[in-house]
């Protein structure tokens, strides 16, 4: 069964999309046994996320991309639910308003960043603008200096990846956590998402013509996502290609990957000075009388 290092891209070699599997081809006999194992990963993470905040010196950013109907809002939903809701902050990153659009894009990113003993999740995140505003061309038209625009793509987007490298360490130095995930979907499996969503009137909702549009692009994003992925994977802030098809699996995945980037902060609670432990024993004086 494939296990989370399976998945894991730290840059160390050349990487290619097409060596990561979009299904594990788990057998479906083993679904509840994936599930009991995912629930005992997210009663662990409750345990450690606790510790996490009761202690409040690091601040732990989960990034979620992938094509439309991977399964990033379920993932979230499954594997987070658990968790307390008081030190978890969720960001959806959708088209840039006029404001994001007047700053660097990188900063609504840095607006988003959780205080530090809180986990943040981010759904999508910077790394769309080297994916759709590579794909669609999006970044030609941007209000910025000639001196910034007059390059080549290949250019343009070298640059964009050495700054999100560097903006990664910036933030592993300054006390954060980067778990970045890629749920890897087959073509032949969104094309069932998305009937299903069309079939379905409860999912409806979900489904928007402009995700047809996006799905003929799909060669187009794949080579944005490998190069991306190989261009930004290092030691500290590596990758996690997991594959999308099936749900469930992918999901305690998820878990493993979130743990063990808890189990790494490896967090404590705080140990409280004599003094402080005093006064404890006064206030318990004080209310047993």
């Amino acid at each position: 069964m494939m296990k989370l290092q399976d998945c894991r891209y730290d840059g160390q070699k050349a990487f290619k999309l097409s060596d990561y599997p979009t299904s594990a081809q788990v057998d479906k006999s083993m679904r509840k046994d994936i599930e009991a194992m995912m629930a005992a990963n997210i009663e662990r993470m409750i345990e450690l996320q606790d510790k996490f905040y009761a202690q409040g010196d690091e601040g732990l950013v989960i990034m979620f991309q992938a094509m439309d109907a991977a399964g990033k809002d379920g993932a979230i939903k499954h594997v987070m639910s658990g968790l307390n809701p008081q030190g978890v902050k969720v960001y959806s990153f959708k088209q840039p308003s006029k404001e994001e659009l007047a700053h660097d894009y990188l900063w609504r990113a840095a607006c988003h960043l959780p205080e530090r003993g809180y986990i943040g999740l981010f759904n999508r995140s910077y790394y769309e603008d080297v994916l759709i505003v590579k794909v669609r061309e999006l970044w030609r038209g941007y209000a910025m200096p000639k001196r910034c625009l007059e390059l080549s793509e290949e250019e343009f987007f070298a640059q964009r990846y050495r700054q999100i490298v560097n903006f990664e360490d910036f933030l592993f130095e300054n006390g954060y956590r980067l778990v970045k995930i890629f749920l890897n979907l087959g073509y032949d499996e969104q094309r069932k998402r998305f009937l299903s969503r069309i079939d379905e009137p409860a999912k409806n909702w979900k489904f928007s013509s402009g995700d047809v549009d996006e799905r003929e692009l799909w060669p187009q994003y794949m080579k944005a996502f490998e190069d991306a992925i190989g261009a930004t994977s290092t030691k500290r802030n590596p990758w996690y290609v997991i594959p999308a098809d099936q749900k469930f699996f992918a999901r305690y995945l998820v878990s493993e990957a979130i743990l063990d980037a808890l189990e790494t902060c490896n967090p404590a609670y705080p140990t409280l000075s004599a003094d402080e432990v005093a006064k404890l024993e006064e206030c318990r004086k004080r209310l047993d009388n």
